[in-house]
């Protein structure tokens, strides 16, 4: 069995962004499904980044067995009213077990895009990371460019567990980030040629530290390079680490699943 921590269904299943799921989108998840599972796919963790796609999030989870939900406000989605959505999140969270959410995320700090307002970035980062604390839930964490920043902010609290999404940083973050409570999300960045940091510091740290995740429908690994990612690619992430690691993939697969299943509290 594989795990995929970090995927966007809500983009997969509807082209448009920022808008509840009709029935309709919701039930072109289904073959989604379907191709994870053939894939050895069978549980997928959907990834909130506003207070709409959290609750889209949510829907999904409901629907389908197979799916569980993430909720928060990514940095690039902190608008003028993003105290107000928090209050809604804390609100679904108060009915978190019957609503399926296992963790608040993706939340961080993003320095990428020019015109971000980090001051408020910091704020909102904190006060989800202090949401996962009194709610026991794990973080997913969100980091671009801002990775002293980041670690600034996580070694202000004990405590933490969760997870570095799309790990991109060197082998001292990864390093102090374990240590902090977090795990490596593994994706099909890995995959890529240039990418050899990201295979030092796996190959440092082990399967004890990792899980694997795609984005979809972002970052492909680079056998479909350029074209939409998708849940059942989480086989070929494992497929690639078996061969870096020069383990057996049925090791790779039972190591990252458990460790999923442990961080997120999955059946």
């Amino acid at each position: 069995m594989l795990i995929d921590t970090h995927c966007h269904l809500n983009l997969l299943v509807d082209s448009s962004f920022e808008k509840p799921l009709t029935q309709a989108d919701i039930n072109n998840a289904q073959p989604i499904l379907d191709q994870a599972a053939a894939n050895n796919v069978t549980r997928i963790l959907n990834v909130g980044t506003s207070l709409i796609e959290s609750i889209n999030s949510i829907e999904l989870a409901k629907k389908y067995k197979e799916i569980y939900a993430s909720i928060a406000i990514h940095p690039n989605d902190l608008n003028d009213n993003w105290e107000n959505d928090i209050e809604q999140l804390i609100i679904l969270l108060d009915k978190k077990d019957e609503l399926k959410i296992k963790a608040i995320g993706e939340c961080g700090l993003d320095k990428h895009y020019p015109g971000f307002n980090l001051p408020r970035q910091f704020k909102a980062f904190r006060k989800q990371i202090e949401m996962s604390l009194t709610y026991d839930l794990p973080l997913v964490i969100h980091n671009r460019d801002a990775g002293p920043e980041t670690l600034q902010v996580l070694t202000e609290y004990t405590n933490l567990r969760g997870t570095i999404h799309c790990f991109s940083e060197d082998l001292h973050f990864a390093k102090t980030a374990i240590s902090s409570g977090f795990v490596l999300g593994i994706g099909g960045t890995i995959t890529y040629p240039k990418n050899n940091t990201l295979r030092n510091v796996v190959k440092t740290v082990g399967l004890d530290h990792i899980i694997l995740e795609t984005d979809a429908p972002f970052l492909p690994p680079q056998i479909i390079r350029g074209k939409k990612n998708h849940p059942k690619y989480i086989k070929v992430i494992a497929e690639y680490l078996a061969e870096l690691l020069e383990v057996p993939y049925e090791e790779v697969a039972k190591k990252t699943t458990e460790n999923a299943q442990r961080l997120f509290h999955l059946k």
